[in-house]
């Protein structure tokens, strides 16, 4: 171990000064121990005005919560489920972006950004770290910040990709405790449908990108007898090391990072962190990196499956808000929309069940109002439900419609129906 000046967290956040900007590592790697040492000095009135930025963190989120109005305020680029209901009440915050951006909102100096903290692996025989399972926008926040507190963790993994050496951080803390993990998320019988449907659309040797959950876990099940798939997304999780580990993903047809399972952040189980470690075929790059379009659009055959809320009948995907309930963010949706739509032999795939669980349809007339459209109707191609499979890329505003209401919910359609005649008018129904 190298000779290395650590400091207790409740030193290292001394140092962070009222009214600043504060970027936090993400998803499963979240600094709490630093986090907790924040909430102690702002329990002892020592802080105030400290502003958050970080994708969606798993595990307590203090920083968004109402008792510390007025000292923290979250701005989160991405909400999760531990942030939701309190950036719809108001006391905490979303700042829309694409998260291929997020990284040129710090080095430009939009967001003004006084301190990092992130999660670290334990240094190599060089002296390096490396960021783990969330690269995200750290590498950014590390050279723009004006103090820098990384957070040494033996259960962080040493992923490849993004290394920073010891001296690039102000201040080191130790910390040994595990990282925030998800179980895997069984597939209802509806979502194996959908996944089936949407297994039909990935062709042999097409590079994939796919979040997390019950949604992906049921497509990447009906993969099992696919052919030279790649990887380069976001995210990935146990779902998709199940097809690493077996050789349906191997990267072969890629032609960028050929052979790499190319990802910036993840989140599932132990094994899917104890896999990326020491593991020369994941790399885990910046957001900006795996995010860019000219990247995902380099590999031929880029295929990008996303989920929705909702869509209207013109091909307007909503898939941040519930009207105008924010419910998770842009994220890096259209990021890959639009590269695998210049791939060659690419596609992009919105997939979404008919109906939400208390029977509401999800093909609508008109989005709910103060919904989000994520994915504009121009940027719309293949959408999918547990009935079937359509391509609207190419269709007009009354074909799309009739292709959209064939994959409707069946009880849905007449309805769906007399929507669209209303708005089409006599022609929609003379229409083929």
């Amino acid at each position: 171990m190298f000779d290395c000046a650590f400091v207790s967290a409740d030193e290292a956040v001394s140092h962070i000064p009222s009214h600043c900007h504060i970027h936090l590592s993400s998803v499963a790697s979240v600094p709490h121990c630093l986090i907790e040492a924040l909430c102690r000095r702002a329990d002892a009135g020592d802080v105030c005005d400290l502003h958050f930025h970080h994708f969606h963190t798993e595990g307590p989120a203090p920083y968004s919560e109402k008792r510390y109005e007025g000292i923290f305020f979250d701005q989160g680029f991405f909400v999760g489920a531990n942030v939701r209901a309190n950036v719809n009440a108001g006391y905490a915050d979303y700042l829309p972006v694409h998260l291929s951006e997020t990284p040129r909102l710090y080095r430009s100096g939009s967001i003004k950004l006084g301190a990092a903290l992130v999660n670290v692996s334990l240094p190599d025989e060089h002296g390096w770290v490396s960021l783990g399972t969330s690269v995200d926008c750290s590498p950014a926040a590390i050279r723009s910040a004006g103090l820098v507190i990384g957070v040494v963790n033996p259960n962080v993994p040493y992923s490849y990709g993004e290394l920073f050496p010891l001296d690039a951080f102000d201040y080191l803390v130790s910390d040994d405790r595990p990282l925030d993990n998800a179980a895997f998320a069984e597939p209802s019988p509806i979502e194996m449908q959908i996944g089936r449907n949407c297994a039909e659309l990935v062709e042999d040797g097409a590079c994939l990108q796919m979040g997390i959950g019950s949604l992906p876990n049921a497509l990447a099940s009906q993969l099992g007898d696919h052919r030279n798939l790649g990887l380069h997304t976001e995210m990935f999780a146990d779902g998709l090391l199940r097809l690493i580990k077996s050789g349906v993903i191997n990267g072969a047809c890629k032609n960028i990072d050929r052979g790499i399972v190319t990802a910036s952040f993840l989140l599932g189980s132990k094994d899917v962190y104890s896999f990326i470690d020491h593991n020369p075929a994941v790399s885990m790059r910046d957001i900006e990196y795996v995010n860019d379009i000219r990247n995902i659009s380099a590999n031929n055959k880029a295929t990008a499956i996303n989920s929705a809320i909702e869509i209207d009948l013109t091909g307007q995907i909503c898939a941040d808000s519930i009207g105008t309930r924010i419910f998770s963010g842009t994220g890096g949706q259209l990021d890959f929309v639009k590269g695998a739509s210049m791939s060659e032999g690419g596609k992009s795939i919105t997939a979404l069940s008919s109906r939400t669980t208390k029977g509401v349809s999800k093909i609508v007339p008109l989005l709910n109002e103060g919904a989000g459209v994520v994915t504009p109707r121009a940027d719309a191609h293949w959408v999918v439900t547990e009935y079937g499979a359509v391509d609207l890329y190419g269709r007009s505003l009354q074909e799309r419609a009739r292709l959209l209401i064939s994959i409707a919910h069946p009880d849905d359609r007449e309805a769906l129906d007399r929507a669209a005649f209303a708005r089409f008018g006599p022609h929609f129904h003379a229409g083929v």
